[in-house]
């Protein structure tokens, strides 16, 4: 009886609690050398914004053959990105905050909202907002809590995906076919893409409109089912819509639509033993049954800017659709248990785990500006999220020729519907003393409001159908001095707090009703520069982070729940440099050091005092050159090579005994291209050069009693040789 409940509680767990198996836009535009940003949602150079904040630029993206956050996220400094195989089923981490519980720790925007869950049973740490970069403008990083300007769940910071956004002057043409390559993959990758934009009446209102489509072959076979072969290919297909009527020059209205959708046979994922030995041919599974995984976003969304003069009024108002699908092979977790469930009757058999998850969201922001360039600008504003969630799961139970075992199955259904509401007001001020020293300070608070049932079945579960709820107020603040040494240059300290939802807990005996917030304060100094007539550029910043209240999962009597539990910090440095010795050289670094440990023992996740934090790689780092040249007189053409490196990292705390370590890895990548009359652009490029076997994770599997029984590895992906064919018109 004991196993039993044991194993209830494990499944609980792992259908609740515990990750997958491994403004204005924010945009960007470079304006007389400068790079503009809107981070504090409102237009500034980004040397004179007090946060850390890297910006990807999209044609960069397209140049080097990105297609996914993996690909571009080694050289943002600070920033670590892992999948469990493919794009979507992607943790993303920031300074050291890993989501250590299914919550994400790093907030996701699209323009001007929030996507992505902000409740606890929606696994939003571990299933991330993946777009293709075609249509992008711009990919911002913000590093250190956000929770002033930006909310819930961005303890670690916050990535922005900003679009194109539709030009009211020009009419304008582009697209482009690509072919690439995989290491040992199945055959040719393509992707096709293309962009429209009409003008429809000049200066006052036009329509762009995107579509691409991109498929990628597999590589990854299965040691356990023949037919399993290659079985990691995936297709993404994604297209948008938007609008922008300024029928005055004080009234803007934006509208968008966004749609994508991925579908993927199986996982690129690796298995091991436990000595660390890899499975078949090195680059194989052990599953049974295909790992499916399938993602559909539907994202719309109206901005209004009215220009008062005195004010700027914007309201933004978004509604998303979220739907994803996983299955997985779970045999290894309760398979192999039959004969223990069932005193030796029933030999070992297969698991298949389908993982169906559902998010609604409405998102509605009103906020007033004063005009930039006053001697006090201010902010303030008024939000509010409206969240619907489904989080469904079913365990069935076969026999080893894939018959259902009747006295088993379904070994266990749970469903997990939940909402989620959040009203916050916020506000933000810059002062400016003089030339050279400002003030800038933020204040939030926010309330959020949750319903949850719990309803589950089965051969190893508690029948139940219960109900909870939860409701808890947060204050968030940052304030950050600015001395300006003279108009290009800016030191700066930030002292700024985060906050993630906590939420109504699993229904079990003994355990809690609900989940508290956890929380971060961030200690930061700066300095940002454009040096020596903007021939160097250079940004580095310090740092301490304090996360207290951590979310972890803690059993209770033989069963498992969410709770709160611990303290972290993780400190240390982060920089880029950028030094353009001649006309089109640019040659820049970037790197971090993070040193994020636990500041005292956490016995629910096996942690101790000292420990360092999982996800997360003590160095990480890259190098770039960058070269364009003329080519007669209307051909240029370019050049890039980059390295880009990662050190170890723990899948859990580093006491834990199912503590897996994934190998450093460094990647060498090349790109070049030559544009012909401005129209036509012939690409090449190629990722993993070297085809180095670095790990983005490594993570013990363990069976339903928690005993190890195999590694899985989240591989970088092997050499990839792409060509592309280009146009613009």
């Amino acid at each position: 009886m004991k196993q039993n409940l044991w194993i209830a509680g494990s499944v609980l767990a792992f259908a609740a609690a515990m990750p997958a198996q491994a403004q204005e836009d924010a945009a960007a535009t470079v304006t007389d050398g400068e790079i503009v940003v809107t981070a504090q949602k409102r237009t500034q150079n980004i040397q004179d914004v007090p946060i850390s904040i890297s910006v990807v630029d999209g044609e960069e993206l397209q140049e080097q053959g990105a297609a996914s956050l993996v690909d571009y996220a080694g050289y943002v400094p600070g920033m670590q990105v892992s999948n469990s195989g493919t794009p979507g089923q992607t943790t993303v981490t920031l300074r050291g905050v890993a989501p250590i519980s299914a919550a994400q720790t790093v907030g996701i925007y699209l323009d001007d909202a929030p996507v992505g869950s902000s409740a606890i049973y929606n696994r939003a740490g571990a299933f991330t907002i993946d777009l293709m970069p075609y249509d992008l403008e711009r990919v911002e990083v913000l590093k250190g809590p956000q929770g002033t300007l930006y909310g819930a769940s961005s303890i670690g910071g916050l990535v922005k995906y900003v679009t194109v956004q539709p030009d009211t002057r020009e009419f304008r043409v582009r697209g482009g076919v690509e072919g690439f390559s995989i290491k040992g993959g199945d055959g040719l990758g393509w992707g096709a893409q293309t962009l429209v934009n009409v003008p429809i009446v000049e200066d006052k209102l036009a329509i762009s409109g995107s579509f691409a489509w991109r498929s990628t072959p597999g590589w990854v076979d299965s040691i356990n089912n023949p037919a399993l072969e290659d079985q990691n290919d995936y297709e993404q297909r994604g297209g948008r819509v938007a609008l922008l009527w300024q029928p005055t020059p004080e009234l803007s209205v934006k509208l968008a639509g966004i749609w994508q959708s991925l579908d993927s046979d199986g996982n690129a994922l690796y298995a091991a033993d436990l000595d660390g030995n890899r499975l078949g041919d090195g680059r194989s599974f052990n599953n049974f049954v295909p790992e499916s995984y399938d993602i559909d976003l539907e994202y719309y969304s109206a901005t209004i800017d009215y220009d008062f003069g005195p004010v700027v009024l914007t309201s933004a108002t978004t509604y998303s659709e979220t739907q994803s699908r996983q299955l997985q092979d779970a045999s290894y977790a309760f398979g192999v248990l039959f004969p223990l469930l069932t005193g030796g009757a029933i030999d070992p058999g297969i698991t298949p785990f389908a993982l169906d998850l559902g998010l609604e969201k409405w998102t509605q922001e009103v906020r007033l500006a004063s005009p930039t360039g006053e001697r006090f600008e201010w902010m303030i504003g008024g939000f509010f999220t409206d969240e619907t969630t489904s989080n469904t799961q079913l365990v069935r139970s076969f026999d080893m020729d894939g018959n259902p075992i009747a006295a088993l199955d379904p070994l266990a259904t749970v469903g997990l519907p939940a909402t989620y509401k959040e009203y916050a007001v916020f506000g933000n001020g810059t002062y400016k003393f003089s030339d050279m020293f400002d003030i800038t300070a933020g204040l939030r608070w926010a309330r959020n409001e949750q319903t949850f049932r719990q309803i589950s079945e089965g051969a190893i579960v508690p029948s139940a159908n219960d109900p909870g709820e939860s409701a808890e107020s947060v204050w968030t603040f940052s304030v950050s001095p600015q001395i300006h040494l003279n108009e290009n240059a800016m030191l700066y300290g930030r002292v700024a707090t985060g906050y993630r939802p906590g939420g109504p807990n699993v229904i079990v005996p003994n355990v809690p009703p609900s989940v508290d917030a956890d929380r971060m304060t961030n200690y930061e100094v700066g300095f940002k520069g454009d040096l020596a007539d903007r021939m160097i550029s250079l940004d580095i910043a310090a740092f301490w982070m304090d996360w207290t209240d951590i979310q972890v999962v803690r059993a209770f009597g033989g069963v498992s729940g969410g709770a709160n539990g611990g303290r972290a910090t993780s400190k240390g440095f982060e920089g880029s440099i950028a030094l353009r010795p001649s006309p089109g050289l640019t040659l820049s670094a970037t790197g971090s050091y993070t040193d994020a440990t636990l500041s005292e023992d956490v016995p629910e996740i096996s942690g101790v005092d000292g420990d360092r934090l999982p996800a997360v790689p003590k160095f990480s780092g890259a190098v770039r050159a960058d070269y364009e040249f003329a080519l007669g007189a209307s051909n240029t053409g370019s050049f890039g090579v980059g390295v880009r490196h990662a050190g170890s990292r723990l899948s859990l705390v580093e006491s834990d005994p199912l503590a897996a370590r994934a190998k450093p890895y460094t990647s060498v990548d090349l790109n070049a291209s030559v544009t012909f009359n401005d129209h036509w652009t012939l690409r090449a490029y190629a990722r993993n050069l070297l085809d180095n076997e670095g790990e983005m994770g490594r993570t013990t599997m363990a069976d339903g009693l928690n005993q190890p029984s195999f590694l899985a590895i989240s591989p970088l992906q092997p050499r990839t040789i792409g060509l592309a064919v280009d146009m613009a018109f």
